[in-house]
């Protein structure tokens, strides 16, 4: 049976680079990004869902918000503001948490598949020694939390599937962009560079592994 693969966030770099990737291993590959899918108009994802069937083998989320063109990460508390907090839990965590209810039932059951969200190194607790970046910090912590939740429900309902948080690098996009500067080239990736690395972490995932949350070199990262 061929590969069925959603890509939620497909505009994106990583994403594109994700379902470029996916597409070049030979797999039926469904890409949705703004406007076919709305966070604020749920049914968008119901529609979605059903476009793309069932037998799903990967559904992976890479949507992200970490600025836009008014707003930088906060280096400074009093930077805070509910406004800019709210957007990026609803990119940030609304966005992989409503793939995950209408898309977890397509999973394929006969098989291992995976669900993939892609958070970050900085939505780690145990890792956060350099404080800052509020908004983005606690929506991808939040994130992480879901993925282990969702976990334990599929393991009851879906037992071969995985769900798993990845943290894709410092990958060469617009996300990124204003933050490169003191990152040694060999550790800035290319988005088809951070795709096969993806591709290779989640290709290695059994369903033991579910509800971990990996790096883009497969090293588990603390929660």
């Amino acid at each position: 049976m061929s590969e069925r693969i959603v890509v939620v966030g497909a505009s994106g770099g990583i994403g594109r680079a994700l379902a470029d990737a996916a597409e070049a291993r030979g797999a039926a590959v469904f890409r949705f990004s703004r406007p076919m899918i709305d966070m604020a108009d749920e049914a968008t994802f119901a529609a979605a869902a059903e476009s793309a069937g069932d037998g799903l083998s990967h559904v992976i989320v890479a949507a992200g918000l970490l600025h836009d063109g008014t707003h930088q990460p906060e280096r400074d508390w009093r930077q805070l503001s509910a406004e800019w907090m709210l957007e990026s839990f609803r990119v940030n965590t609304v966005i992989p948490a409503l793939a995950a209810k209408h898309f977890l039932p397509r999973l394929r059951k006969d098989a291992r598949s995976v669900f993939a969200a892609l958070t970050a190194r900085v939505g780690s607790i145990g890792d956060n020694r350099l404080g800052g970046w509020h908004s983005y910090r606690v929506s991808k912590a939040a994130t992480n939390q879901l993925v282990r939740t969702l976990a334990v429900e599929l393991k009851r309902k879906t037992p071969l599937a995985v769900a798993v948080a990845l943290h894709p690098g410092t990958v060469d996009t617009g996300m990124s962009k204003p933050f490169q500067r003191n990152v040694p080239p060999e550790k800035l990736f290319t988005p088809a560079v951070s795709a096969a690395h993806l591709w290779r972490v989640m290709d290695g995932l059994l369903p033991e592994d579910s509800g971990g949350f990996r790096a883009w070199d497969g090293q588990t990262i603390p929660w």
